[in-house]
């Protein structure tokens, strides 16, 4: 794992909650609860391959950069109202979401998945049909205010949706039969699946993103305000940069264990 490289913003500016200490100060806010994209560790740390990738993109634009803490259900508002310079928190460029901010290019994208018990409701299913004949009539968990949320409203409105603040509260749920399946992030489940606590369950049908359906966005890029077209400009010379030399895909075979922007992915 890479140390850490964090920079303190000037208390003024903290006070002012501008999102910015000086020129070329960046609050990149993240949820430190979306393993493996970020996750607060025991010392209260966030760290997580956006921490990673975060830190060298700063580095690469010539930018101080501060992660910082927001609860995912008030991310575009903190953005908006700048306690936050900048998002990073597996956000799918969706286009409801670009009529409200910008986002620079994709730094990566994965696909969603649905997740339920091993031999349980969902055992034979393989198909986006197959899932919705086995979830008819039951609880489907998925994190609030996500482009997962989006499409299950869209999508299965003959299942009950339960939503959660968090996917450790979904996890949670899951695990004690409280819902029935849930629908996430492939490499959030990673984690899940790898764990004590997910080795009885296992992802069901096809693997989803925005070639499937629009709903899932074009990809994971960064949030920013819409007047902060400089800022944009640095992070997506800077994504590009990390692309051509090999960098961001080092990064995500190390938080992943596979690069999403791989061909074929």
């Amino acid at each position: 794992m890479n140390k850490i490289w964090l920079s303190l913003v000037g208390a003024a500016a903290l006070a002012l909650g501008t999102g910015a200490a000086a020129a070329d100060t960046v609050r990149i806010c993240m949820e430190g609860a979306y393993p493996p994209f970020n996750n607060t560790d025991s010392t209260g740390k966030i760290v997580g391959f956006e921490v990673d990738v975060a830190n060298a993109l700063c580095k690469q634009a010539g930018l101080t950069c501060e992660v910082v803490q927001q609860d995912w259900d008030g991310f575009i508002p903190a953005l908006l109202n700048k306690r936050c310079g900048a998002l990073m928190d597996g956000m799918s460029i969706t286009e409801e979401r670009l009529k409200q901010i910008a986002f620079s290019v994709p730094y990566t994208d994965t696909p969603a998945w649905f997740v339920g018990a091993k031999d349980g409701i969902l055992k034979d299913a393989k198909t986006l049909a197959d899932l919705h004949a086995a979830l008819k009539g039951k609880t489907i968990g998925v994190q609030r205010s996500t482009t997962h949320q989006n499409f299950l409203e869209a999508e299965f409105k003959d299942a009950n949706i339960k939503l959660y603040d968090t996917v450790d509260e979904l996890n949670f749920d899951l695990v004690n039969g409280r819902i029935d399946a849930g629908l996430g992030d492939s490499t959030s489940w990673d984690s899940f699946l790898k764990s004590d606590n997910g080795k009885n369950f296992v992802h069901y049908g096809p693997t989803l993103t925005g070639r499937d359906n629009p709903l899932f966005g074009q990809g994971i890029g960064i949030g920013l305000r819409q007047e902060d077209k400089e800022l944009k400009a640095k992070f997506d010379k800077a994504i590009d940069s990390m692309k051509a030399d090999g960098s961001l895909s080092k990064l995500a075979l190390q938080w992943f264990g596979y690069d999403p922007l791989a061909p074929g992915k």
